[in-house]
């Protein structure tokens, strides 16, 4: 019997594996950039922005072209990144997520299996690692939806909670021309890339930027005082180990916020058993219990938490990303 190598698992786990590859050298060597607009580029653009010679990045788009990644133009020397590349950074996000942001805890589960807490003292993961899987998945699996939800409430201010390096306050403002945000973030390298971003945007007028941990609202809510949303993405869980810290935090929220304030916030629940999710939320989780000490609430204990800080209108939607809810609080 002949395998059907269009369809066949294998082909398919070798196909996302070799694209995730390609396209984790081409963010070491700095071209992501050229990958993620719909322009032509050159050899001579990559060359440029790996600082490397011409010769040797010939090659490399080479590879490119012959994995699907960019076509040529015509039959110029000039190339375009492949229509479906959102769809393949989003997929190798997942790989870059799981085996390169957590390889301290792959590479030493047996120390993390005999003692958690010496080796999470001992191990921590690449801040930068993180921060761009995490930007490859959420770009499809759970910023879009957030994203959809605060421009459909035309906020005249927006706050967004561990904000990192400010892409989605960004896309936001340019969307919203009327609006300003606050980008909050305990990362001082992560604030200042938001405001090199902001300027590069033209928003920069609009953005405050305020290094700083969320828990800080609890004794200061200065920052999210009259916002009409507040948004959190993948910071909450990290809050929610000390239920009284979350409590206070989302009731300081609460009260300094402007009437009718929405709160958008976006994180996992543990070990969904249904078959698209399972597998992903398996890894999610047991990382993230084993090896961060972040036990994650189940979504009855995310909405109760809301309910408890006085949100009266809570609701609950899956992302796209496996494990992912959209926690959306009023009232």
């Amino acid at each position: 019997m002949s395998i059907d190598q269009s369809t066949h698992p294998g082909e398919t786990a070798a196909d996302l594996a070799a694209v995730a590859a390609l396209l984790e050298i081409a963010e070491e060597i700095g071209i992501t950039p050229l990958l993620d607009r719909a322009e032509p580029f050159t050899v001579e653009d990559v060359a440029a922005a790996a600082a490397a010679p011409t010769r040797n990045c010939a090659e490399f788009v080479n590879a490119l072209h012959a994995a699907g990644l960019v076509d040529r133009v015509g039959e110029s020397e000039r190339f375009l990144p492949c229509p479906d590349m959102a769809d393949r950074r989003y997929e190798s996000g997942y790989v870059l997520w799981a085996m390169n942001a957590n390889r301290p805890y792959i590479e030493n589960a047996p120390e993390f299996l005999r003692d958690p807490g010496e080796a999470t003292r001992k191990y921590d993961r690449d801040g930068r690692w993180v921060a761009t899987s995490s930007r490859w998945v959420g770009s499809q699996g759970f910023y879009p939806r957030a994203f959809s939800e605060i421009v459909n409430l035309r906020p005249a201010k927006v706050a967004d909670l561990g904000a990192g390096a400010g892409g989605l306050l960004v896309h936001l403002l340019r969307t919203l021309p009327g609006s300003t945000g606050t980008a909050i973030d305990m990362s001082a390298a992560a604030c200042e890339e938001a405001g090199r971003a902001a300027r590069r945007a033209g928003v920069a007028d609009r953005l405050t930027v305020v290094n700083r941990k969320i828990e800080s609202l609890v004794e200061d809510p200065s920052p999210v005082r009259d916002a009409d949303v507040v948004h959190a993405g993948f910071v909450m869980h990290d809050v929610v180990g000390d239920p009284e810290t979350f409590t206070a935090v989302l009731r300081a929220c609460r009260e300094a916020t402007a009437d009718g304030c929405r709160l958008i916030v976006t994180d996992a629940v543990p070990y969904v058993p249904v078959a698209r999710e399972r597998a992903f939320s398996a890894l999610f989780t047991y990382l993230h219990g084993t090896s961060m000490n972040v036990r994650l609430p189940t979504e009855e204990q995310w909405l109760d938490l809301f309910r408890r800080a006085g949100y009266t209108d809570v609701t609950s939607v899956p992302h796209r990303m496996p494990g992912g809810r959209m926690f959306v609080a009023g009232g």
